[in-house]
């Protein structure tokens, strides 16, 4: 038994350390808790309709449901961004850079060429993305030579996808990313300096940025405080729940204001009066995500965020 998972653990290695990207057995077989629709690849394929409500929650609320699950290391902060008041959220396309050896680089770069990829290998993650995905990269920290984008990659990502980037790295030309509308990048810092002696060492492949374990179609959601990686198969419970705790919270000032409910009443297990008056409440805000009876009794019942 031991010498099997020590014979697969080192085949897995191998290959996600030598290889651009995973093949899709491996994706299906690491992702299996995801059952909905997939990229050609095998990679999640959280919709576009969750993309949109997930830009509407917040991420503490987010990060407390994942808590609660045992997901306990899916966010990382201490960033620098282009724009403090753009968040990125899509789906993750991952990629893990290394420090450059010269055999290795060889090897990979000779392997591109033949598939037929263009240019140096940071831009490579670049041709494969989609609308609503998110370029994540793990790139060991490196500040000085540890630029993966300018403003002219970011043009192209931004084109693509329409999000922005997250990078355990750096970025250059700050003032020319800035003036890309709608564009962000969460970076641990920005240099002058173009990349040098980093290589792509995997694509959609399970990498770390800092303290955060990310999977490639992981549900990206972030704010000024940093970001979070959310499970693709976790992803609509979340928002769903996040949703629901967002609401109730806008409820709850209200009715604390309006003073028809104390904070004690508010704080407490809700009773049949306060239930029906956030009911109407919402019926009355049909810009809120709208909740039936029926979805007020599961959250409730579970009172675990």
């Amino acid at each position: 038994m031991y010498r099997r998972f020590f014979a697969l653990a080192l085949s897995f290695y191998s290959f996600s350390v030598m290889a651009q990207s995973i093949s899709r057995e491996e994706m299906l077989y690491l992702t299996a808790s995801w059952k909905g629709e997939r990229f050609v690849d095998g990679r999640p394929k959280v919709s576009d309709q969750l993309i949109e409500r997930a830009k509407k929650i917040g991420i503490e609320e987010a990060w407390q449901i994942l808590q609660n699950e045992g997901y306990k290391n899916q966010y990382e902060g201490n960033w620098k961004m282009v724009h403090d008041d753009v968040p990125v959220v899509g789906r993750a396309v991952t990629a893990r850079f290394i420090p450059s050896r010269p055999d290795l680089e060889l090897q990979i770069k000779e392997r591109g060429k033949q598939e037929g990829r263009k240019g140096n290998t940071n831009a490579w993650p670049i041709e494969i993305l989609q609308k609503g995905d998110v370029y994540v990269a793990e790139a060991f920290g490196k500040i000085a030579q540890g630029t993966l984008i300018g403003d002219n990659l970011g043009t192209s990502i931004f084109n693509k996808t329409g999000t922005g980037v997250i990078f355990d790295g750096a970025a250059r030309d700050l003032s020319g990313l800035a003036k890309i509308p709608g564009f962000n990048a969460f970076v641990r810092d920005f240099h002058p300096s173009f990349l040098e002696d980093v290589v792509l060492g995997g694509l959609n492949t399970p990498i770390r940025i800092g303290g955060a374990i990310v999977m490639p179609g992981d549900l990206v959601i972030s704010e000024r405080e940093g970001v979070l990686f959310i499970p693709a198969h976790m992803a609509e419970k979340v928002i769903e729940t996040a949703e629901f705790i967002s609401v109730r919270d806008r409820f709850s000032k209200d009715m604390l204001k309006s003073g028809k409910y104390n904070a004690g009443q508010i704080d407490n297990q809700w009773t049949e009066e306060i239930k029906t008056s956030f009911l109407e409440w919402i019926k009355k805000h049909p810009e809120e995500p709208q909740i039936d009876k029926v979805a007020l009794e599961r959250f409730l019942s579970k009172r675990t965020w």
